[in-house]
């Protein structure tokens, strides 16, 4: 179990933080709370942090670091959050391995031992004392979503030091089994299916997929299995490291990660392009994970996905995204894009109204066009009395 490692305020650019908090175990979280949210994106600009107290976390000293503006110009719609080992008066020595994640406080799914767990690990040290997300999340999307609550949000970031992988916490051992069956995956030991999936072959166990998918256990044990055939068995309409995402998810339980927040170099114009680029890849790839945890039945990985969609609506991928929560009947998913586009601009919204994906949802789904009428005059009805009130 996780030591509480203190808490620190931020109020515009001051810092408030309880005293030093030493930690007994080797993991521990500590809370950032940022009050009068409004103010900070005042005070700080693009590429300036403010950073937290030092907290105590395994023995070394750390602290987080909160850029409301971007930590730089290619990243300036985003908040970012870096996590940092602090140095001593005689500098920092050897490295430290830690594990961390990031997480608002009420997300209790990203803050349990068996998550952080499976999480990767990176090494603090002289050269490279800080680690995090330039794009955490967009501003726009938290001003929308319920984490901003009062013009205040709180952030945990929980701490693990790996100095030993066996090390024991209070109530027992974390449980290593997502890393034995990871194992299994990656160097094939007793796989007896294999599926070839856009010209790649995966070789599998198939007790372990049909343990995990009612679909996979129907295919591969039901009247009409394939399980038995000495031939791969052949997946249709997915990509590869679409279905490479859905076998790493049903081994480990944890969301398969996809590099997207590498730092780039050359102009900044080029910087931003890229890092559009990579945005709407992003987002493709997790729309396609959304439709594969569908088709295989994988509940947690779905609403995984609906999470991660809702967080990046953009005018690009507002469209697409719409008519996936519509054909899968996810209607959180599917508010938060029609409340993206009732706050858009007319420019925006015309541009959203551009797309081939929006054409696709006025030929297949009308009804939706009919809820976003509907809201839009609710606002402006709105709009309306707030006036007259004045």
């Amino acid at each position: 179990m996780s030591s509480f490692a203190g808490v620190s305020m931020l109020i515009g650019d001051e810092v408030h933080t309880t005293p030093a908090v030493n930690t007994c175990g080797d993991s521990g979280y500590h809370l950032l709370v940022v009050n009068d949210y409004s103010r900070t994106l005042r005070e700080i600009p693009n590429g300036k942090v403010n950073s937290s107290g030092d907290f105590m976390v395994g023995g070394h000293k750390w602290c987080i670091c909160y850029c409301p503006n971007g930590a730089d110009p290619s990243c300036a719609d985003f908040i970012s959050l870096f996590f940092a080992r602090c140095c001593d008066d005689d500098g920092i020595e050897e490295p430290v391995e830690a594990k961390v994640e990031f997480s608002f406080v009420d997300q209790v799914e990203h803050q349990k031992q068996m998550h952080i767990r499976a999480s990767k690990s990176y090494s603090f040290s002289s050269k490279s004392p800080s680690w995090g997300f330039p794009r955490f999340v967009r501003r726009d999307i938290l001003e929308r979503s319920g984490n901003l609550k009062g013009d205040c949000f709180t952030i945990r970031c929980d701490i693990m030091v790996c100095k030993d992988l066996n090390t024991k916490y209070a109530g027992g051992t974390v449980s290593d089994i997502h890393q034995h069956f990871d194992y299994l995956l990656q160097n094939k030991v007793g796989t007896d299916v294999t599926f070839e999936v856009s010209g790649e072959t995966f070789a599998a166990h198939r007790c372990v997929l049909a343990a995990r998918s009612t679909v996979f256990m129907a295919q591969l044990f039901g009247p009409m299995s394939e399980g038995t055939t000495s031939s791969a068995i052949q997946i249709k309409d997915m990509r590869a490291k679409v279905f490479a995402a859905l076998l790493r998810f049903i081994y480990t339980d944890s969301f398969p990660e996809i590099d997207k927040n590498n730092y780039l170099e050359g102009d900044k114009a080029e910087v931003v392009e890229q890092r559009q680029e990579e945005e709407v890849d992003y987002v493709m790839w997790v729309q396609d994970l959304f439709v594969a945890a569908d088709r295989y039945d994988l509940q947690r990985l779905k609403l995984l996905c609906e999470d991660l969609l809702s967080e990046h609506i953009g005018v690009s991928s507002v469209a697409s995204t719409l008519a996936l929560a519509e054909q899968h009947y996810c209607c959180g998913l599917k508010n938060a894009c029609l409340k993206f586009i009732q706050v858009q601009s007319p420019m925006c919204v015309e541009k959203i109204m551009a797309t081939d994906d929006w054409e696709h949802i006025t030929m297949t789904y009308p009804s939706i066009l009919n809820e976003l009428i509907s809201k839009l005059v609710s606002n402006q009805k709105d709009k309306k009395r707030n006036h007259e009130r004045m």
